[in-house]
């Protein structure tokens, strides 16, 4: 059931990351945002009430840091609201994601998942410093980013999950995959840095709600 909902965090992050390029509405991705977000928050709760160990609990609570994501997107642009709060939000998401994915690693003997968990800590961060802190000029950066994850850490994970092919997927493969996207961001990156600095408010510069 998990491994569906992270397919669908695929197709989100995906039009998130287009949003964030400026290729569609913040109304027009809400509703898609609000769909995948009430699956994200159903799946878990399905998980952990018929859950049977504490650590089930564990690895089925850090769903809900997705589904809550997009229900909050969804909810404050269909009703107009500046993103700050949504920005604030992604900062705590951040951590968590870092810690969900630090534990994979070191408790559960698992750095393929732990490594995706700590892909979506930094694109989390990059959501905090554009909404949050209106750092304007990296929009275009965190948009790439989100389209590229929407297929490296989603779609194709969750598509491999559910054929039962994702115990193939070796822990090099996933750095080298890492290692191919800083590579193909870096000159994005790199004209991003230096942009001088965007207005700070959110409403100014005009930076839509969304995030993965």
């Amino acid at each position: 059931m998990a491994d569906v909902g992270l397919m669908f965090v695929g197709a989100v992050l995906f039009v998130n990351g287009l949003l964030l390029l400026g290729k569609i509405d913040g109304k027009g991705a809400a509703t898609f945002n609000l769909f995948v977000g009430a699956l994200q928050t159903a799946i878990p709760f399905y998980l952990i009430a018929t859950a049977t160990t504490t650590s089930d609990i564990l690895l089925d609570s850090g769903i809900f840091l997705f589904g809550f994501t997009y229900l909050y997107v969804g909810i404050s642009n269909l009703a107009g609201h500046q993103p700050v709060g949504l920005g604030w939000y992604s900062a705590w998401v951040a951590i968590m994601a870092a810690a969900f994915g630090i534990t994979n690693i070191v408790k559960f003997h698992d750095p393929t998942i732990g490594l995706l968990w700590l892909q979506w800590s930094v694109l989390w961060a990059l959501f905090w410093l554009v909404l949050g802190l209106g750092r304007t000029r990296l929009t275009v950066l965190t948009g790439w980013l989100t389209l590229i994850l929407s297929f490296t850490t989603c779609t194709i994970p969750g598509y491999l999950l559910l054929l039962g092919e994702w115990g193939h997927v070796h822990t090099w493969l996933v750095l080298l995959v890492i290692a191919a996207t800083v590579v193909a961001l870096l000159p994005i990156g790199t004209r991003s840095l230096r942009k001088s600095p965007g207005l700070t408010d959110q409403a100014e510069a005009g930076i839509p709600v969304s995030v993965s």
